[in-house]
């Protein structure tokens, strides 16, 4: 018979938690913090964006530019 029973809470701790930011070498805190950045500037950008969207004349290069330094910083993550 194979064995059906549920996950272990161990189990599920590594894959919602620890597996993925092993995958680049980072702990779940550091990861974590990292992660809370770019969405930080990601978020900025949008905003940016908008603001644009209603007064071209503001934030002409503002989404784009954060975007290439995100772009940039997850590049030389891999």
């Amino acid at each position: 018979m194979t064995d059906q029973s549920q996950p272990t809470r161990q189990s599920l701790l590594d894959r919602w938690f620890l597996a993925h930011p092993a995958t680049v070498d980072e702990t779940y805190f550091q990861h974590m913090r990292f992660a809370a950045g770019f969405a930080f500037w990601l978020m900025t950008a949008g905003f940016a964006a908008l603001v644009h969207a209603v007064f071209p004349a503001l934030c002409e290069t503002t989404a784009s530019r954060i975007l290439r330094k995100l772009t940039d910083r997850m590049n030389a993550r891999h």
